[in-house]
C-alpha cells in the first residue's frame, strides 16, 4: 500500500492515535477508508514533505482539516502537471513527425 512495507503500518499504528484499523480473530488488519485516508496522509507528512514522526503527529492533531486541505491541493497540482507534462511530450511527438 503506498509502496510502504507493512512493518511500516503497524510502526505508525503506534504512533499516531488516529491510526487504528481494526483486527479480526487471525490478527488481520482491516483498513477503513478513513485508515487508508490516515495513512494516506501520514506518508504525505512523512514521506514527502519530510516532517518527523512527532512533528506529523502534532500536525495531525492540531488542525487535522487544514492539513488534509492543503494534501488534496498538493494531489491535484502534481496531477495537472503530470497532465501537462504528458501534452508537451504529445506536442513534441507531433513535431518529429
Amino acid at each position: 500500500m503506498f509502496g510502504l512495507n507493512p512493518s511500516h503500518i503497524r510502526y505508525w499504528e503506534q504512533q499516531f492515535e488516529a491510526l487504528k484499523p481494526f483486527k479480526n480473530k487471525k490478527g488481520n488488519r482491516l483498513f477503513t477508508k478513513e485508515d487508508i485516508e490516515t495513512i494516506r496522509l501520514i506518508n504525505h507528512l512523512v514521506k514527502e514533505r519530510g516532517l518527523t514522526i512527532k512533528g506529523a503527529r502534532q500536525k495531525l492533531k492540531d488542525n487535522r482539516e487544514d492539513t488534509l486541505h492543503n494534501y488534496e491541493i498538493v494531489k491535484r497540482l502534481q496531477d495537472i502537471k503530470q497532465e501537462l507534462i504528458e501534452l508537451k511530450e504529445g506536442f513534441n511527438e507531433d513535431d518529429t513527425d
